[in-house]
């Protein structure tokens, strides 16, 4: 899908516990259709969540930084 898709959520985690931030996104993506994007808005690179979402769900999304720091990263997620 290109980068012009409409985002259906947009999840600021910034504010959130840290422990509670994978599991709510995994729920979240869990959630959309093939085709649908999410924007996660996040206060450091979410390096480590796109680690685990391609050993816990590989090829289920695609991935683009829309945003890289310092101090706000964003990247969009589109379910294939």
């Amino acid at each position: 899908m290109s980068s012009q898709a409409s985002e259906t959520v947009v999840i600021d985690v910034r504010g959130m516990v840290p422990r509670d931030r994978h599991p709510m996104i995994f729920e979240k993506i869990d959630g959309l259709v093939a085709g649908e994007t999410m924007r996660l808005v996040n206060d450091h690179d979410p390096k480590p969540l796109y680690y685990q979402l391609m050993a816990e769900r590989p090829g289920a999304i695609a991935w683009e930084y829309i945003e890289e720091g310092p101090e706000v990263w964003q990247v969009r997620m589109t379910k294939q």
